[in-house]
């Protein structure tokens, strides 16, 4: 994109955007899956009788786990690219980046059960 600016390298940057969301969605079953669950989670947070701050942190934390997937993905691309032989470094950024992708589920799990526990239970 070197030399391109204003419109044309936003619109470039969007193009390349979209490459890669739809490399992920392809390529990578995690992706899918959860893009189907916030499929269901986004919508299911703007139904709930929520405060603007709880809507804003359910959401929230859907896309998070979205966006840490991506990162996952990128990371996992890059380490088989390197080469497929087994290395230990390499098992470790593929290890903790699918450890980055377990935590964001836990937190969205919290922030749920945290705001729908006292509506359900309460």
């Amino acid at each position: 994109m070197k030399g391109n600016t204003g419109i044309k390298r936003i619109l470039l940057a969007a193009g390349y955007s979209a490459l890669g969301l739809r490399a992920a969605f392809v390529n990578e079953a995690a992706f899918r899956q959860e893009v189907l669950l916030a499929a269901v989670l986004i919508p299911l947070a703007c139904w709930l009788e929520v405060t603007t701050v709880e809507r804003i942190l359910l959401i929230a934390s859907v896309v998070l786990v979205l966006i840490i997937e991506l990162l996952n993905s990128a990371v996992e691309a890059l380490v088989d690219r390197i080469g497929s032989e087994m290395h230990e470094l390499s098992g470790r950024a593929k290890d903790i980046g699918s450890a980055t992708v377990l935590i964001s589920l836990i937190l969205t799990a919290y922030i749920w059960g945290e705001i729908l526990w006292p509506q359900l239970f309460g």
